[in-house]
């Protein structure tokens, strides 16, 4: 078990509020259900048949109607009855540190999540001096440092997550109003449990301990007149955008040349020289052969933000001709599925990071937020380096810093 799943040495179970739905809010409340499991058994196993076991109140609060946040988008041709489909959020992630291999391992046992092997090409697109696009191999993805992907597509492991908590309640369309300074209970002075509201002013209920999983932006929101004593510290990751178009082609159309590459099969591509920043060939992935082809496009972040508040239609007209820059389809092999969606908060950038003139220092994320005394927790990817593996560590922190938290009251 990680470090996370220290036993809980107290004698309530606490109510604990996790605010947001996406995968750390789910890492977390799987992580405190195991926390709670582990210690019943050790209390079977020291024999102390007397006390009742702790079964843990976990209520998450999403305000959207889905969990998990790793976003897929499909359509349906009537014709064929075959899908486009698009992961149009996190196409991958990766599992480096040993105890979130471990965490893993049992969906890849069900297949659920696969290894993607992909073959990765470095892509140049169409100029005035070059009118094909150039295509060059670059590296293949492999086991030994694998990339994963849920399967049938990417929102599944999410869902999966959500079916398989025992002691959890999720609330969805559920907006937590901003957490106003903590007042104790005039009957208990004791009392360090936090009422929330929804956006409403209707009660939510009161919880001993505050987890807040939302992008830093929302963190800030909820947390500024809280009275949250690292708040200053919320603002030092900067969250950046990022565009994503999704393109389709029909069951019998020609595809663009550069897809059907003769001297090269690819999977994914690194664009050169362009407002793009990667392209993902769906189809191709593990467990995916029976769709339509669908392409991703992700455009680069520092363009997204700095073009977050454009109008929609412009952007997508601009990523639509980059993209046939580097595709290179005719009249016959346009797409006739198009699509775009815009992320305001995608990348994670430490501002004290890139402003520090020491370049071995200040190299370690944040980390979580704790504000003991009111125990809140803000946490989220972009404490750590904003990508999935992030959302595992962050929760490991706060199911740790939970229980440590326990083990002192006990004492």
């Amino acid at each position: 078990m990680p470090d996370s799943s220290l036993p809980l040495a107290q004698t309530s179970t606490p109510k604990i509020a996790i605010i947001g739905g996406g995968l750390t809010g789910l890492f977390t409340a799987t992580l405190l259900e195991r926390a709670f499991s582990q210690m019943n058994d050790q209390k079977i196993n020291d024999q102390q048949v007397n006390d009742k076991a702790l079964i843990p109140e976990i209520t998450i609060f999403e305000k959207s109607r889905s969990v998990g946040r790793l976003a897929t988008r499909y359509r349906t041709d009537s014709h064929t009855n075959k899908k486009w489909q698009w992961a149009f959020g996190a196409q991958f992630f990766t599992a480096k540190s040993t105890s979130f291999q471990q965490f893993i391992e049992p969906w890849l046992h069900t297949s659920l999540l696969q290894p993607w092997c992909a073959q990765v090409v470095s892509l140049t697109p169409i100029d005035a001096n070059n009118q094909t696009p150039d295509i060059q191999a670059k590296e293949q993805w492999s086991r030994v440092q694998a990339r994963y992907i849920s399967t049938p597509k990417m929102t599944s492991w999410g869902r999966a997550l959500a079916d398989e908590l025992q002691h959890s309640t999720i609330k969805f369309k559920t907006r937590v109003a901003p957490l106003a300074e903590h007042n104790q209970a005039l009957d208990n002075k004791d009392s360090k449990q936090t009422e929330l509201f929804n956006e409403d002013g209707n009660s939510l209920g009161s919880f001993d301990w505050v987890i807040c999983t939302a992008p830093n932006a929302q963190a800030v929101e909820l947390m500024v007149a809280s009275g949250f004593s690292e708040l200053a510290k919320i603002t030092e990751p900067q969250m950046q955008a990022c565009y994503t178009l999704m393109l389709g082609w029909d069951d019998k159309q020609p595809l663009p040349e550069s897809l059907k590459h003769q001297e090269m099969v690819w999977d994914v591509a690194y664009v050169q020289d362009s407002i793009l920043d990667r392209i993902f060939i769906e189809q191709q992935k593990p467990a995916h052969n029976e769709l339509l082809p669908s392409i991703t496009i992700h455009a680069r972040n520092d363009w997204s933000e700095q073009h977050v508040d454009a109008d929609m239609d412009t952007i997508k007209a601009q990523l639509l001709a980059a993209a046939k820059q580097a595709l290179c389809w005719n009249a016959d092999s346009t797409p006739s599925q198009i699509d775009c969606h815009r992320w305001r908060y995608a990348a994670t950038v430490n501002i004290s990071n890139t402003n520090s003139n020491n370049t071995d220092a200040n190299t370690d994320a944040v980390g979580i937020l704790v504000d003991n005394e009111q125990q809140w927790i803000v946490s989220g990817d972009w404490c750590g380096q904003g990508n999935i593996e992030s959302c595992y560590q962050m929760a490991t922190q706060t199911v740790a810093r939970i229980c440590a938290h326990s083990l002192i009251s006990a004492d």
